[in-house]
């Protein structure tokens, strides 16, 4: 069996020349997040890199202008607890100098680990040349005592929470992750976790967002208007704010957790995205790797239980792509990537051989047979664009 290391490597040689026609082409663009210049097409990429870019004139609304990110949970020491910090360093320097300009975190990750982490490699960079994205809903307070719910984290920083969606809570959420990242604005913010997955919530999650009606989503617009943020949205795991705030409110992007994967992604192609396309926004994915399944972990969007239709059709695809050559892992992000209505992916990383695995994914150039075949087999959807398309 040929490990995915090796395919990795393979693929990213096999990639070589299509990577070496495009770097050509951006170098001759020279394409710059802080220019706001128009590109002439979709699908080209950054110049250091190979990564794949927007289109700033594309849309009225704001897209990162990097079509692959960096998620932040793993930095919060979600699953596994990181020390030194310089491992997790290592890590993010190894995104910066892989080409990545997009960064995604919380204050929850970790209770504001993963914003002060982001912070040590962040807030020596120009502000200008990157996005920086991070969330609103709860507030931390200091405290010695560990959560009594442990969440994800297998160490979290001295601090509890509490709910927030208010106007003021809003603000001082904003005000509280830039003092932690030590950066002068954000680029996005996201209402978190207006869910009914989330546990703390149920079916409660309504009472919560009708407080963020009346407090947070205003309050975001605000700060749009006044130039504070660029833009704002809903970072969730499942789609029920969506739907509601495009009724109640105007935001620009979603984060969308755990709902558009190989693996999972029929709700979305059905009704979100049509939804948000059609109101010119767009679409961040996050965990495109269904919380590390995808790349081998033993847990399934965020959950050691793995459900054995998933498990299944693993195996079906893992079966074709090992024909065609192709690592899971590449097979996931370029199909996370390729809708139009998305304009970033955020898979998380640990290391920085994530990193670098992550970035060779999105070199590769796979097949169109093996989408055609994956369409044949009932693997994936036949609306589901295919990479390269």
């Amino acid at each position: 069996m040929v490990s995915r290391r090796s395919f990795i490597k393979a693929g990213a040689a096999l990639g070589l020349t299509s990577a070496v026609s495009s770097t050509a082409l951006a170098d001759k663009l020279k394409v710059k997040a802080s220019s706001g210049e128009v590109m002439p097409t979709r699908g080209l990429y950054n110049s250091h890199e190979m990564l794949p870019v927007n289109r700033p004139g594309d849309s009225k609304r704001y897209r990162p202008l990097s079509r692959m990110g960096l998620g932040g949970l793993a930095a919060g020491n979600g699953f596994n607890t990181i020390s030194p910090d310089e491992e997790i360093l290592s890590m993010l320097h190894a995104a910066w100098d892989s080409g990545i300009r997009y960064f995604d975190t919380s204050p929850f990750y970790g209770l504001s680990l993963s914003e002060r982490r982001f912070g040590d490699l962040l807030r020596n960079k120009s502000r200008d040349d990157y996005v920086l994205s991070s969330k609103v809903g709860r507030l931390l307070t200091p405290s010695s005592e560990p959560l009594e719910k442990k969440w994800h984290w297998a160490n979290h920083s001295p601090f509890h929470y509490k709910y927030d969606y208010t106007a003021s809570g809003t603000r001082r959420s904003v005000e509280d992750t830039l003092h932690r990242i030590g950066v002068s604005s954000l680029d996005i913010v996201y209402i978190h976790d207006l869910s009914p997955q989330n546990s703390d919530m149920g079916e409660d999650w309504v009472k919560y967002y009708d407080e963020a009606v009346k407090g947070a989503m205003p309050e975001l617009s605000k700060m749009r208007d006044e130039g504070i943020i660029k833009a704002w949205g809903f970072g969730i795991n499942t789609p029920e704010a969506v739907y509601k705030s495009l009724e109640d409110s105007d935001p620009d992007i979603f984060l969308l957790a755990l709902q558009y994967s190989l693996l999972d992604h029929d709700v979305a192609l059905q009704k979100t995205f049509p939804m948000i396309e059609r109101r010119d926004m767009s679409v961040v994915v996050g965990a495109p790797l269904n919380g590390g399944y995808l790349a081998g972990r033993d847990r399934f969007n965020y959950d050691s239980t793995i459900p054995e239709k998933m498990k299944q059709k693993y195996a079906a695809i893992s079966n074709i792509a090992y024909k065609y050559g192709i690592d899971m892992k590449t097979a996931a992000l370029q199909f996370a990537e390729a809708p139009k209505v998305v304009s970033a992916i955020i898979p998380g990383a640990r290391t920085a051989e994530q990193i670098h695995e992550n970035v060779a994914a999105m070199k590769v150039k796979v097949p169109n047979d093996f989408w055609s075949e994956l369409k044949s087999e009932g693997l994936i959807a036949q609306a589901a664009p295919a990479p390269n398309a």
